[in-house]
């Protein structure tokens, strides 16, 4: 065991070993922290016929939560990989391609793990994980980090938000994530926080959950608290209800108050810097905003609306804003930072676009969208082909002529989509992101 994420299961193995480490609530199986090392030791034993082929090398999978992304997450570490988790609904030959893209010495298949050529060596030893992002750009980025960086991000969550070994961790955001490795993966293998894998991302099989485990902690996206707060279930045992991976509309931060009688808390990050900003009261959530920086974090105000994240948790490998072992990173998105180190959302850089002459700013058309009345949620972007024009996808109850009626008193003509769809939610990833290829193929087939 080399790195800082070993050392730390094997002092989590050494207290903890024998108490419950993982619930699967879809088959009831249970496990502790001495059973789920076997089964990580069995997997590697069973699947990685030769270790040293795959010390320093990254490995690609896409694997469900659960029992057996754990089991193989943790069994790659101890050969010495480096994991590239990705999600569970990537096709495989999309996933051979990214491998590929990657330098990847290996990829899951489902079955086993199938060697690539030309695979790259990650000869720095504390290097145990790819986030792979594609950002604003579409085009997938793989981020190199340390062990350390991710303990620093889950120990800065866990500080943060006042959760310990006590608790037990609600997960239905995919382990791999930026927001599942912080506030899931990690706190369960360096801190023995416990979880419980949920049977699906629905109200009633949510319900269900709660009232046979009783979870403490739930970190979730906006599309789940929108289903919940429109429900009538319960969530017995509930003490942190926690939102992030997109913005959430005050409504359902109101609704899901009324209707369980304690607030959200909305968690701000990245990938490139793990968590920044976490409203601990609840009451900046049901404002519009994101809340205080984490334990730990460091926010400086830059010009044109820029915030600077700096912690022991941010990337490091291949950033030249690096000191030392810290790292330093400015945010994709333009944010106002209040005199007491309040962070509020105000949409994201570098989308401005010229139509017919005129530029005109994505996130500004957006946000007057979302200010009309019964409108949800709202995105904005542009058509494909030789003539684009602007167009928008809108979650509201009312048609697209009164919306256009309405965004006519104020709103410029060129500022207005000329292709307008209403929906009555907008298509979301597994992460709680929005969809971008399912949103492109809907304005790329609508009429203006």
């Amino acid at each position: 065991m080399s790195h800082a994420l070993l050392q730390a299961w094997a002092k989590t193995l050494r207290r903890h070993g024998g108490d419950r480490a993982v619930i699967q609530a879809g088959n009831e199986t249970l496990v502790t922290f001495r059973e789920l090392d076997a089964r990580a030791e069995a997997w590697v034993e069973n699947h990685v016929p030769e270790p040293t082929s795959v010390r320093g090398r990254a490995v690609v999978f896409a694997v469900a939560n659960g029992l057996g992304w754990l089991e193989m997450f943790l069994g790659l570490l101890k050969a010495g990989a480096v994991v590239v988790p990705l999600d569970a609904a990537e096709p495989a030959m999309a996933l051979l391609r990214l491998a590929d893209s990657l330098r990847a010495g290996y990829w899951w298949t489902g079955l086993k793990l199938e060697p690539l050529a030309g695979a790259k060596r990650y000869r720095d030893p504390a290097i145990c994980l790819l986030k792979v992002t594609s950002g604003t750009t579409g085009r997938p980025r793989a981020l190199a980090f340390t062990a350390g960086q991710l303990l620093a991000d889950a120990r800065q969550v866990t500080a943060t938000m006042g959760i310990s070994r006590r608790d037990l961790n609600y997960a239905l955001i995919p382990f791999g994530h930026a927001y599942g490795l912080g506030n899931l993966t990690i706190p369960l293998f360096a801190q023995g926080v416990p979880l419980v894998c949920g049977t699906a991302p629905l109200p009633h099989a949510i319900a269900t959950d709660f009232a046979r485990w009783r979870p403490t902690v739930f970190p979730g996206v906006p599309t789940i608290w929108r289903a919940l707060a429109a429900s009538d279930l319960t969530l017995p045992g509930l003490r942190l209800a926690i939102t992030a991976g997109a913005p959430l509309p005050t409504e359902v931060a109101k609704d899901f108050s009324a209707r369980f009688d304690q607030r959200l808390h909305s968690l701000y990050g990245s990938s490139e810097t793990g968590a920044v900003a976490y409203d601990r009261t609840g009451a900046a959530t049901l404002a519009g905003a994101v809340g205080h920086a984490m334990r730990g974090v460091e926010m400086t105000a830059l010009s044109g609306a820029r915030l600077r994240v700096s912690s022991a948790a941010v990337l490091t490998h291949g950033n030249r804003r690096r000191t030392g072992r810290q790292g330093a990173w400015v945010m994709p998105d333009r944010v106002v930072l209040d005199a007491r180190g309040g962070v509020t959302l105000l949409g994201r850089r570098g989308l401005t676009v010229k139509i017919a002459g005129r530029r005109v700013n994505l996130a500004e058309v957006s946000a007057r969208l979302r200010q009309l009345p019964d409108v949800r949620e709202a995105w904005v972007g542009l058509s494909p082909g030789p003539d684009p024009v602007l167009a928008a996808v809108v979650a509201a109850s009312g048609p697209a002529a009164d919306l256009r009626a309405a965004l006519r008193a104020d709103t410029a003509a060129w500022k207005i989509p000329k292709k307008l769809i209403v929906v009555a939610a907008l298509p979301v990833t597994a992460r709680g992101k929005p969809d971008m290829r399912a949103l492109q193929a809907m304005i790329s087939v609508a009429k203006e």
